[in-house]
């Protein structure tokens, strides 16, 4: 794990002393190894399901998964940001590139991370270079205002935190996630109960983001460079979750008071969220929405507190990320050329750039979790749970099923379909860097399905 994270470590000065001409064939190159060898985490022969590196630093089935896929998106950001660093100076795309390098560098740290402490500092470390990337590299006048909105609302929601964090290092005299989940502490039936549950949930459920807490999400999105939308979809939400999986087993009992109207709340904003999604103009702004509406599913997997649905959101966790990434890449190869995310605006796209219409068929396919892709072992494992929980549930899940469905076809038939605009006929044709860039996005996808226990984190 160690040598990853120090590989990692060492693009920052890369990023800054390479010389121009071979500035990101050298990143590109030196990332993609760094992910490959990643790739051999998955087969770790663990003790105790626990592979420690260091004191404070150890990798298990829940955050092996998650650091590979970090791993494995960030080659994948730098490629899909070469067009849109072409004309900027090279001091601002060393400093790109470095920002990118810290941000990867403090996302493994905190999902490798076995102490609370340690992991709820480099959890919010990684605000630091998101928001340099969305505030100096976004399209839109508006990013700023999207930057302000992503920090505090995260900033708002973590205090609690630490303050429970605090709270049980002063009471256990520890803060190790390992000591805690073998001593399981007991809360007290007592009137703080629900609010030190409600602190330590908070964070996590912003990060997620579960729908009312979901604002600050597809401003970010949409303000966002190509390499920040990717990062946001793919690896920060799946930290919301990730640290959920790590917290709620030390919260026992769970507040039936606070876990209902939460509960709630996700699988409602499942079906609210994919509504917004069909009557959305902007196509990067649905894409963020349709994130806002799978994570609603895997809160409520999680906080069921159950195997299938502790394995459920794990898988879904990882596909979604390679899924929303691919979609961002390829709304970005739609942009780069239009100069528009407009949906009415840019129909007809597969009669100029008929290959890349096959791209958004395939991750439009995987959106929609159809078989045999991954996202469908993830999405029945996550409804048969909440089912089990709720039997009325069912009809929330299947109608946002369905709606998932519809937009994600509107999605394809919108921008595929149809008669071109005639500024756009002499669009420039796909490079194979962008047809490369979804490749490696959609092999995994293929791939996992041929064992889906890579990335179950074993609860089953």
């Amino acid at each position: 794990m160690l040598k990853i994270l120090i590989s990692t470590l060492f693009m920052v000065p890369s990023a800054l002393l390479l010389k121009p001409n071979v500035l990101f064939t050298i990143m590109t190159s030196y990332s993609m190894l760094v992910a490959l060898l990643s790739l051999t985490m998955l087969n770790t022969p663990m003790l105790l399901n626990n592979y420690n590196t260091a004191t404070m630093l150890s990798t298990d089935p829940i955050s092996t998964p998650l650091i590979v896929l970090s791993c494995w998106l960030f080659p994948l950001m730098i490629m899909a940001s070469q067009n849109h660093l072409t004309h900027e100076p090279t001091t601002r795309k060393r400093i790109f590139l470095a920002s990118l390098a810290t941000l990867q560098s403090t996302l493994i740290a905190t999902f490798a991370a076995s102490d609370f402490i340690l992991f709820y500092i480099m959890f919010e470390t990684t605000l630091i270079p998101t928001l340099i990337i969305i505030t100096r590299w976004g399209n839109q006048a508006e990013r700023l205002r999207a930057g302000i909105y992503f920090l505090f609302y995260t900033l708002t929601s973590s205090l609690p935190l630490l303050i429970a964090l605090l709270y049980f290092f002063n009471d256990y005299s520890t803060s190790s996630m390992n000591i805690f989940l073998l001593h399981q502490p007991y809360l007290n039936e007592t009137k703080m109960n629900p609010l030190l549950w409600l602190a330590c949930l908070l964070a996590f459920m912003v990060k997620m983001p579960l729908y009312g807490l979901h604002l600050w999400l597809p401003k970010a999105h949409v303000e966002a460079p190509i390499a920040g939308s990717m990062v946001l979809a793919a690896i920060l939400l799946k930290m919301g979750g990730y640290g959920l999986i790590r917290i709620s087993p030390i919260l026992y009992p769970h507040p039936q008071l606070l876990l209902y109207p939460i509960m709630i709340l996700a699988i409602w904003g499942i079906l609210m969220t994919s509504s917004i999604c069909l009557r959305q103009t902007d196509l990067k702004a649905l894409i963020a929405y349709s994130s806002v509406s799978h994570m609603g599913l895997v809160t409520a997997a999680i906080l069921t507190q159950t195997p299938w649905g502790l394995t459920g959101s794990m898988i879904l966790m990882v596909a979604h990320g390679l899924t929303s990434s691919a979609l961002f890449s390829l709304a970005n190869t739609n942009y780069e050329r239009t100069h528009t995310r407009t949906l009415l605006l840019v129909r007809g796209l597969q009669l100029a750039l008929p290959l890349m219409s096959t791209w958004w068929l395939l991750t439009g396919l995987t959106n929609m979790a159809l078989p045999p892709s991954i996202n469908l072992i993830g999405e029945l494992l996550i409804i048969t749970t909440i089912f089990n929980w709720s039997p009325f549930t069912i009809i929330l899940t299947g109608i946002g099923t369905l709606i998932t469905a519809s937009y994600t076809l509107y999605m394809f038939l919108l921008t595929q379909r149809g008669s071109i605009s005639t500024q756009f006929r002499l669009l420039p044709p796909t490079q194979t860097r962008e047809h490369l860039l979804i490749i490696l996005h959609l092999t995994p996808l293929g791939l996992l399905i041929l064992k889906p226990a890579l990335i179950s984190g074993l609860f089953i």
